[in-house]
């Protein structure tokens, strides 16, 4: 099968992009212990990589309020922001582009992982049942344990969850990141505000669709303030199946917010599919009710092979298509679909945690 539309560059807000393959965000848990600071080994990770069309980083989180998992990167402090302008300059080097994506998980956290061991935030105080987090225990072994129970956000203290969003958003900027993602997704922080099951305030950030989507929409204008609306993405996950995440307007939501993104500009809406973790496929008019209610570019991902992205593409519901564990396995995937080549298979026990061993260690064609 021909690749036409998969391999051929796009323009995405303020820059072309060499293909249309981009490196979805993966959880890795490799950055620096103690610090969470991006490492001399991710930066060679993501250069390897930097053949994709987009890159769009792991989750980062935006504060340690923010931080649901041990060893994951952030950027709220300097070092942080040093260890990631490394990444940026290396990827660049290699003519990739990159998106930071912004993340705050809210209540998918636990005691251990917050500040002073206060409980995880979210929009209520509703805790996600059969969901887990990656700590450090108290005595230094690490450890999957249940969520803690969370606290609702006071509504004085959403100002301040904005301003976090901004202070990232310099920091990127300062790094050289082509653009940011805010990760509005999965069952984290923003997308627990959208979601009729987790959202159940009484002030004017819950209590109908537009009120949940207040939170994302202030974050989203002070981001754009910031860095420019050419520059940024957003990703929404309809559907999503899994923290414990129920929503009766999920549809409804993402193609509300489909609207409000095309009247700011932005760069890019990034969907994340949710028939890869256990739900329900996405429908062809939903997708193209997005299509036509959104104007940037779209980013779709979940479970694609390079023929079933070259075909989404053709549907036109699509502008560029995210890979996620093709990309851990294949540094180099965009030449293996430009060939025609066998792809490596990932290996599933060294995704999270550890050093060069499936991480920075699969072959190269050739």
């Amino acid at each position: 099968m021909s690749l036409d539309k998969l391999l051929t560059p796009v323009k995405v807000g303020h820059v072309e992009l060499a293909n249309r393959l981009a490196m979805a965000p993966l959880t890795r848990s490799r950055a620096s212990k103690p610090g969470e600071n991006p490492t001399e080994l991710n930066a060679t990770y993501y250069a390897q990589r930097a053949t994709a069309g987009l890159i769009v980083t792991e989750a980062t989180q935006i504060s340690q309020q923010g931080q649901g998992y041990a060893w994951t990167p952030g950027i709220y402090t300097d070092a942080q922001e040093a260890g990631w302008k490394n990444v940026v300059e290396g990827v660049h080097a290699k003519g990739g582009k990159l998106s930071l994506q912004l993340w705050h998980v809210g209540r998918i956290s636990h005691r251990l992982l917050q500040p002073n061991g206060q409980a995880p935030v979210s929009a209520s105080a509703i805790q996600a049942s059969n969901s887990t987090c990656f700590v450090v225990q108290e005595d230094g072994t690490p450890a999957t344990v249940p969520c803690d129970a969370p606290r609702a956000l006071e509504t004085a203290e959403l100002p301040g969850i904005v301003a976090s969003y901004v202070a990232a958003t310099q920091r990127a900027k300062r790094a050289g990141f082509d653009f940011v993602e805010i990760h509005s997704a999965n069952g984290y922080l923003l997308h627990q505000f959208l979601a009729t099951g987790t959202n159940q305030r009484t002030d004017q950030y819950g209590g109908n669709l537009e009120n949940r989507a207040r939170l994302l929409l202030e974050v989203l204008d002070a981001v754009v303030a910031e860095i420019g609306a050419d520059k940024v993405g957003v990703r929404l996950s309809p559907a999503f199946p899994g923290h414990d995440i129920t929503d009766s307007e999920s549809e409804a939501m993402t193609l509300y917010l489909a609207t409000e993104f095309s009247k700011r500009g932005i760069a890019y809406l990034h969907i994340a599919e949710p028939d890869w973790v256990g739900g329900k496929p996405l429908s062809d008019e939903f997708r193209r009710g997005i299509r036509q209610n959104f104007t940037g570019a779209i980013i779709t991902c979940g479970g694609y092979t390079a023929e079933s992205g070259e075909a989404r593409l053709a549907e036109g519901v699509a502008d560029v298509i995210g890979y996620g564990r093709p990309f851990i396995a294949n540094p180099d995937l965009v030449e293996r679909f430009r060939q025609g080549a066998a792809l490596n298979a990932p290996d599933q026990s060294t995704f999270y945690g550890g050093a060069e061993k499936g991480y920075t260690d699969y072959p190269f064609l050739g």
